[in-house]
């Protein structure tokens, strides 16, 4: 299994925009870096399940059915318009928002981590990715094939949430950057929705 080969492709994934980091990166920026981190963190449990989705072998049924992988792919893109509708007409960006609800989950936290679990979840090109990629990296030769898939895919969910977990810290930190005007905050609305909203249409074509 070349382990080595496989992270490196992981890392080149995460490292391109897609709309989990400018999902990660609007939350940070704009409600501060515990619900960035709760935003990752449904990620995270998003991709578990695509991996696991991937391994009872649902990427089959949507090659079989393919209405059933537009009918997720519609889902998908209607979900991410919705959050990029949501974003261009949120709050203005308050520095220091983090103060409140420090050390326990509230609504803010809770609605992170599942506008992260939701924008993955429902996104099929990510349930695809683990299907292509992880069988790629799996030699019956090695050891059993069920534990290497484990293996595999605790690394691509761990290695997305380490990435997840720094993009949550660059988005707390373009806070204090855009609280300081009303044009700067109008700025962050405006390019992390419309950011939002093309990636919606991209998927839905």
């Amino acid at each position: 299994m070349e382990l080595w080969l496989f992270i490196g492709a992981l890392a080149a994934v995460y490292l391109l925009p897609g709309p989990d980091m400018i999902l990660i990166l609007q939350t940070g920026s704009q409600q501060g870096h515990t619900r960035a981190l709760a935003t990752a963190v449904g990620l995270a449990v998003a991709r578990g399940l695509h991996v696991a989705l991937a391994a009872l072998g649902l990427a089959t049924l949507f090659a079989s059915a393919p209405w059933t992988f537009d009918g997720v792919r519609y889902a998908g893109g209607a979900y991410l318009a919705w959050i990029g509708l949501q974003l261009l007409r949120s709050p203005p960006v308050t520095e220091g928002i983090d103060a409140v609800g420090v050390g326990r989950l509230d609504d803010g936290h809770r609605r992170a981590w599942r506008r992260g679990l939701l924008t993955n979840l429902l996104n099929p090109k990510s349930l695809l990715f683990c299907s292509v990629l992880l069988p790629q990296f799996v030699s019956p030769g090695e050891g059993p094939v069920l534990l290497q898939f484990a293996l595999l895919g605790s690394l691509l969910v761990g290695i997305g949430l380490l990435f997840d977990a720094g993009y949550a810290t660059l988005g707390a930190a373009l806070q204090r950057w855009f609280a300081v005007s009303p044009l700067r905050a109008r700025l962050q609305r405006w390019t992390f929705g419309s950011l939002m909203i093309g990636f919606a249409l991209r998927l839905a074509a």
